[in-house]
C-alpha cells in the first residue's frame, strides 16, 4: 500500500472570470442591455474595477464565477474539515461502492516523517494491519457494498480519498482566508495553497488579495495569532512581483 502525495487539478472555470464578475457588477448600476454590457467590458481593463469592488465589499458578484478542481492523494482527516464549507459541491469516492481489498493510499503526516525512518515503518505497520482488519471483515460480511460499508469502519483517518468541488469565487475567497492562516491544520492548507495557484493562473484580479486574514487588515486570530502577519505579507508582495514580472512562481 503506498504513501500518497497532494495533486490538485483545476478541471474546468466559468469562461472569461473578471468580466463575468464585472458584468454582473456594473449591471446592477446600469440601463444598457446586457450585450451592450458585455460589449463594452470586453473591449476594456476590467482590473481597476474588479479591485475597487472587492475593496467595497461588494462580493456577491463574485458568485457568478465558479471553479471545479480535481484533487486526489488527500485524507479522509482533510475530507472532515473541507466539507464544513458547505456553499461548495461534492463528489466523494465512496468508501462503501469502492473495495479497498487490494490496499488503499494514505498519507503520513510530516511530524511523524520527522522522526525518521523508524517513525515511518511503524506507521506504515500500522496501516498494513487496519488493512488486514479490513479484509477480515469483508470476508466475514456479505460480499459487495453491504460488506464494504461496515469493513471501512475500521478504515484510518489517513486513508486516501479522491473528490470532485466546485466553489465560486466568493467563496473560493473565503475558504482561502480561513485555510491559507499559518494556523489552519497542515493538510489542508496545502490543498488551499495550491487551488489558490491555480485561481491565480486563471483570474488574478479576482484572488490577488485572498489569503489569509492578515493579507487585508489585522489578524482575526487574535490572542492565537502567529505574530508572522508582516511576514506574511511582505511574502505575498514579493510573489505578486514575481508573478508580474515573469508569469510563474508559487507563494
Amino acid at each position: 500500500m503506498p504513501q500518497v502525495h497532494l495533486k490538485v487539478a483545476l478541471l474546468s472555470h466559468t469562461l472569461s472570470p473578471e468580466q463575468m464578475v464585472a458584468l454582473g457588477a456594473k449591471l446592477c448600476y446600469s440601463r444598457a442591455t446586457v450585450d451592450q454590457l458585455k460589449e463594452r467590458i470586453e473591449a476594456a481593463d476590467q482590473s481597476a474595477f474588479i479591485e475597487k469592488l472587492i475593496g467595497m465589499g461588494h462580493e456577491s458578484v463574485l458568485e457568478h464565477a465558479s471553479f471545479t478542481f480535481g484533487v486526489e492523494g488527500v485524507s479522509r482527516v482533510l475530507l472532515a474539515q473541507l466539507t464544513r464549507h458547505r456553499l461548495a459541491s461534492f463528489s466523494v469516492q465512496s468508501q462503501r461502492y469502492v473495495s479497498y481489498a487490494d490496499g488503499f493510499g494514505y498519507v503520513i503526516p510530516p511530524k511523524i516523517a520527522a522522526l525518521g525512518e523508524e517513525a515511518v515503518a511503524e506507521f506504515e505497520a500500522q496501516m498494513l494491519k487496519t488493512h488486514e482488519w479490513y479484509l477480515g471483515w469483508q470476508q466475514r460480511l456479505e460480499k459487495g457494498e453491504g460488506g464494504n460499508e461496515d469493513a471501512r469502519f475500521v478504515l484510518p483517518g489517513a486513508c486516501e480519498t479522491r473528490l470532485v468541488m466546485t466553489m465560486n469565487a466568493r467563496e473560493l475567497r473565503h475558504f482561502f482566508s480561513l485555510r491559507m492562516c499559518s494556523r489552519a491544520q497542515w493538510e489542508i492548507r496545502a490543498l488551499a495553497t495550491e487551488m489558490h495557484r491555480l485561481c491565480m493562473e486563471i483570474a488574478p484580479e479576482l484572488f490577488a488579495d485572498a489569503g489569509p486574514g492578515c493579507l487585508r487588515g489585522g489578524c482575526p486570530e487574535g490572542a492565537k495569532s502567529c505574530g508572522r502577519a508582516k511576514e506574511i505579507r511582505e511574502a505575498r508582495q514579493a510573489w505578486l512581483a514575481r508573478l508580474k514580472e515573469k508569469g510563474e512562481a508559487q507563494p
